[in-house]
């Protein structure tokens, strides 16, 4: 790639990033068994002493990558303001500190897959994936890996799913929702992709890509002086899961591809609240399915990103206990620091609380 001079971070996010690091220290001199005598060097709490869980909805960015994506673009991700976003030391500290087990480390919505060459694209995607299993190699109980690709050629997203698959920590993969508004994984050109996935049993984890050309329903409808973060985030995130199951189903992938399993982001968005309309149009307008509707939505698995535990717990009756999985948005404003706590305020078994926590990441990561 290109080499230039390393750009400072965007403004505005090294006060949030310091903010947000210096709250989680403080909360370590805090809690038990940490001591003020410890703050320069705080000790990681044994894997027993909490409720522990699986977090396969979570962000980073290595500093390799950090380095690389300045050197073809001339500036830092906003990433690059946060060291709980590569350094992996502090990151564990963190999780500690917050009853996470393990991460399945995965790119944020700043994906670069639209804002570089594909052949760029290409390069920096097997920089973030060498570091993933660099990652699990030096912390194998802690951290797993999904393939990020060079997603705009299916082609070079295929070689590179194809040159880390079976890789140490690598178990799933990572997939925007759409580009520039097109639903790219339904053409015919990604279905050798879709295969390769279904046969290494990796699932699909989505997330939408940030940046005004990605904006669900275009910039001008959630952008302008609404700010992106505000109606971009919070409507069109959950719109674009929305589709993306919605387009699963009708497409006939699901039924293609029967092994294939994916996993919907922030609670799968809009769509388990208006999975009955869906259906009822399907009915009413005799589309042909092989299955009954219902099944469908439980070939999806949801991750628990729904902020209200009324919400929460409406998911969980919809679907199952066995269809949801820890997720967080770690570390962005949008996230949920305290899961294990979040899930205790709805009413679950012990073992349908076992599921949500890790039992159902176990099955899908084949732990």
């Amino acid at each position: 790639m290109k080499e230039s001079t390393p750009m400072s971070p965007r403004p505005g996010t090294a006060r949030r990033a310091f903010l947000k690091l210096g709250l989680g220290m403080a909360g370590a001199l805090a809690a038990p068994g940490l001591g003020t005598s410890r703050a320069q060097t705080p000790t990681r709490q044994t894997r027993t002493s909490r409720t522990r869980s699986i977090d396969m909805h979570n962000h980073w960015s290595p500093e390799s990558y950090n380095k690389a994506f300045a050197a073809a673009t001339g500036q830092l991700p906003d990433e690059a303001a946060n060291p709980l976003y590569f350094d992996l030391e502090k990151r564990l500290v963190w999780m500690d500190q917050h009853g996470a087990q393990l991460h399945v480390l995965t790119m944020s919505g700043r994906m670069p897959w639209h804002l570089v060459s594909p052949e760029v694209g290409a390069e920096l995607a097997s920089i973030v994936n060498d570091a993933a299993v660099a990652a699990h190699t030096a912390h194998p109980d802690r951290f797993l890996g999904a393939v990020e690709m060079s997603i705009r050629d299916p082609q070079l997203a295929l070689k590179e799913l194809n040159r880390v698959a079976g890789k140490p920590g690598i178990r799933a993969v990572h997939l925007p929702n759409s580009i520039g508004g097109e639903d790219y994984l339904f053409a015919p050109a990604y279905e050798p992709l879709l295969a390769r996935c279904e046969e290494l049993g990796y699932p699909l984890l989505f997330h939408p890509l940030d940046g005004e050309t990605n904006f669900y329903g275009g910039k001008d409808r959630l952008g302008g002086r609404w700010g992106s973060a505000m109606l971009s985030n919070t409507v069109g995130f959950p719109a674009e899961h929305a589709t993306t199951a919605a387009k699963f189903i009708v497409s006939g992938t699901l039924d293609k591809f029967p092994r294939l399993e994916v996993v919907l982001p922030h609670a799968g968005g809009a769509f388990p609240f208006i999975a009955g309309r869906i259906e009822h149009a399907l009915v009413a307008r005799k589309f042909p399915l092989p299955r009954p509707f219902r099944e469908y939505l439980r070939r999806f698995h949801y991750d628990t990103l729904a902020f209200w535990p009324e919400t929460l717990q409406y998911l969980v009756k919809l679907v199952g206990s066995d269809r949801v999985v820890i997720g967080t948005d770690i570390y962005y404003p949008m996230d949920e620091e305290r899961p294990n706590t979040f899930i205790e305020q709805i009413e679950l078994t012990a073992q349908d609380r076992d599921r949500i926590l890790g039992g159902n990441a176990e099955r899908l990561l084949h732990l």
